[in-house]
């Protein structure tokens, strides 16, 4: 109770006293009536409270989500980056091989017609002596412009041993006929005179 009620009881009583009367008995202290506490200010704003822990646990599954859709979309890229590589690429061929020394296709005919033009050009030598040459180079070598002896080593056409003895002809001399015929010609012209008489020494010696 405030004090200007207080106040207020006493005189009443001892206006009461005074003229007699009875009057209420004042209220002690104790029992004044005192007013609540305040509540804290704070109290009126209070809200609902949030759940901290679910929306996070919303978050995390949200980031995951779009960090498996990045990384989904990342290889996705890459197979189609290589798949563009692969068809850029040009098919691969069958490796290589080790270069092996080709020898031109000459044919026992167009030998012979090598030999019938350089036989009648460089000395003059006409169908009688190309008959006696061609029964010479066809026991050699069957006009075989790589024919190899096994047991000699003699090589060529002409069967020269050893068949770089051709090399006086041409450099070419392991694959070209015409080289090998004309140095076949010069040697039967040096030591025989002609074709047929290097044919006449071979019928009789079996070589030339």
């Amino acid at each position: 109770m405030s004090y200007p009620i207080r106040l207020a009881l006493a005189v009443v009583a001892a206006v009461a006293s005074v003229v007699g009367g009875s009057a209420p008995a004042p209220v002690p202290v104790s029992a004044e009536v005192r007013a609540p506490a305040s509540a804290p200010e704070h109290a009126a704003l209070e809200q609902p409270g949030v759940d901290v822990d679910g929306a996070a646990i919303a978050r995390t599954a949200q980031l995951s989500a779009q960090a498996d859709q990045i990384a989904q979309a990342a290889a996705d890229l890459q197979a189609a980056a290589q798949k563009k590589t692969q068809s850029a690429t040009p098919a691969k061929t069958t490796a290589a091989k080790p270069a092996v020394m080709s020898v031109p296709a000459v044919t026992p005919g167009s030998a012979r017609d090598i030999a019938r033009q350089m036989m009648l050009s460089m000395y003059g030598w006409g169908d009688s002596e190309f008959a006696c040459f061609d029964k010479i180079i066809t026991q050699e070598s069957g006009w075989n412009v790589s024919a190899t002896n096994k047991s000699s080593g003699a090589y060529g056409i002409p069967q020269a041993l050893p068949g770089s003895k051709m090399a006086t002809a041409g450099a070419d001399w392991q694959t070209n006929p015409a080289t090998q015929i004309k140095w076949a010609l010069g040697y039967v012209q040096g030591r025989y005179a002609t074709p047929c008489g290097a044919w006449s020494f071979k019928s009789a010696h079996g070589w030339y």
